[in-house]
């Protein structure tokens, strides 16, 4: 019989996994107290946030889904809720300029399909949300500024050909 605080905390990762589509595990073996609190940090800034508890826990609150075969070792899930890329990258940033690589990727759950880990490593290219929204807004506005002057052009022209 299960007993009372593994019951709570898998009430609690299931609480926690209602409602999301983008998760990623992640193996955090080897970063001291101090490079896990500062990943916890950059990840709620990206909208997201770290989870560890046991790897039996993990899978019961998955649903003992498609994950079981990479629940091996210190597991870590971590929850994007708001922004996917932003959290990808944040993850990535982290095992760069850590020496070993740590955190270390395992697999990812993006929009409600089980993705490999090029998939991840794309998404952690593309940059933050804020970023796509600039570029996106950088580049209606290059469109609209080029309309105008197409627009402008050919009032000089009517006007050309009137007198």
């Amino acid at each position: 019989m299960p007993n009372q605080r593994n019951q709570d905390i898998l009430a609690s990762l299931k609480a926690s996994l209602d409602g999301i589509e983008t998760f990623f595990v992640v193996d955090y073996q080897g970063l001291s107290a101090g490079q896990l609190g500062a990943l916890r940090k950059q990840i709620v800034e990206k909208g997201g946030r770290i989870v560890v508890a046991k790897n039996t826990l993990i899978n019961l609150a998955l649903g003992e889904s498609e994950f079981s075969d990479i629940l091996k070792g210190p597991s870590a899930l971590v929850v994007a809720q708001d922004d996917p890329a932003g959290v990808a990258k944040a993850l990535s940033d982290a095992a760069k300029a850590n020496d070993k690589g740590i955190p270390t990727m395992k697999a990812g759950y993006l929009e409600g399909k089980r993705v490999d880990l090029a998939t991840i490593s794309r998404l952690a290219s593309l940059g933050t949300k804020d970023q796509l929204y600039s570029e996106l807004v950088g580049v209606l506005g290059a469109h609209q500024s080029n309309f105008v002057g197409i627009l402008e052009a050919y009032k000089a022209q009517l006007e050309e050909a009137a007198a």
